[in-house]
């Protein structure tokens, strides 16, 4: 886990995810409901609530606790197990943006069927040419008697196709590149106008391509404000996926260590070769470094000073990217041609560590945040 020292509810809440991916997800019911059309096991999502963590990183005054470090320890559990449910997508993604937008009415109602375990939902922003570039938004919404209309196309929208509400981002003003204008809307994804097109993804998750065509929405929020809320929804995002790579990581580590003493080659067990060890350690040096980069920057992911936040939030990005390339490359290497198969575990750890890499600007976006903030 995070090297940080645990409060007793961090560490209850730690104890509450190893033990339910120990009894209740293994890896073959895993790949099972990662299989399935919506990709995970709605059960399971019912068990999500019941044990308290649809509330993780929610605003207490809605039922929710924590922050990011307690966001840091689910996540980085959940990595452990390769979980497939749509806790980022719904609770951190979603959630977090109606937390920071909605209305106490939206709020009240919106997180509470979703803290319930009673809704799946998405966050539909980025779109085919944005890229890791926020303010690019060139979906439409126009006024339509009381309400809006929208217009545009959503881009890999994590399980979007599962999701019995949508958080769009749509353009009220101005244009494609400004911060300005983007606005917030509550979509039916089941209305008229609205097509969704879902897809599995490389790492066992799903994702969506929405198309909207006069679709129906609610205003979210304040008009033409959302620039600031989206930014720190995708921070804190990026600092998620950093903790859950610390729990692919450390998987990855003790697969390929166990592999090494049981595997022979030239008449002994190729742990026994030096420069076999010196790799090893080399991933094992790799892992710490970051769980030491996130002990000393994930609270500041907390921050009210948005520059703070964002270089936490970079460096972290960098160095847990950096390491899971290094990591995820040489347990394959080390474990030869097995760990490209798909019946194999430590395929699917790495698939999901090149996928985290990806997701939420990559290693050149965010050296190049870090290097503007640091000058």
């Amino acid at each position: 886990m995070l090297s940080f020292d645990l409060t007793d509810e961090q560490q209850l809440l730690k104890d509450s995810v190893e033990r339910f991916i120990e009894r209740s997800y293994p890896f073959d019911k895993r790949r099972a409901s990662s299989k399935t059309d919506e990709g995970f096991s709605r059960a399971h999502w019912k068990q999500f609530a019941e044990l308290g963590w649809l509330a993780v990183g929610l605003p207490e005054d809605q039922g929710g606790f924590g922050g990011a470090r307690e966001v840091a320890v689910l996540m980085e559990a959940f990595g452990r197990g390769l979980v497939t449910e749509p806790w980022l997508a719904s609770v951190l993604l979603a959630g977090g943006t109606i937390a920071r937008a909605g209305s106490e009415t939206q709020k009240e109602e919106l997180l509470g069927a979703l803290i319930a375990g009673e809704s799946v939902m998405a966050f539909a922003h980025g779109e085919p040419k944005s890229r890791y570039d926020i303010a690019r938004v060139e979906t439409s919404a126009k006024k339509s008697g009381d309400g809006w209309v929208l217009d545009g196309h959503k881009a890999v929208v994590l399980n979007g196709d599962a999701a019995d509400t949508l958080i769009v981002s749509a353009r009220t003003s101005g244009k494609a590149r400004d911060r300005e204008g983007i606005s917030l809307f509550v979509v039916d994804p089941r209305a008229d106008g609205v097509e969704v097109r879902g897809y599995p993804t490389n790492d066992g998750g799903r994702a969506a391509e929405i198309k909207l065509s006069g679709a129906a929405g609610t205003l979210l929020g304040t008009e033409g404000k959302a620039y600031s809320v989206i930014e720190e929804t995708i921070d804190r995002a990026a600092a998620a996926v950093c903790a859950e790579s610390l729990g692919l990581m450390s998987v990855l580590n003790a697969m390929t260590l166990d592999y090494s003493k049981t595997r022979e080659q030239f008449g002994q067990k190729i742990g026994a070769f030096q420069a076999l060890q010196h790799r090893m350690a080399d991933m094992f040096v790799a892992l710490e470094e970051s769980r030491s980069l996130a002990d000393v920057y994930m609270a500041d992911v907390d921050s009210d000073d948005l520059a703070e936040r964002q270089r936490a939030v970079s460096a972290l990005k960098v160095q847990c990217d950096k390491a899971g390339r290094r990591v995820g490359q040489e347990a394959v290497q080390l474990h030869g041609g097995i760990a490209m198969t798909d019946d194999y575990q430590a395929s699917h750890y790495f698939k999901r560590l090149s996928i985290i890499a990806r997701q939420f600007g990559d290693i050149d976006w965010h050296l190049d945040r870090y290097a503007t903030l640091t000058q």
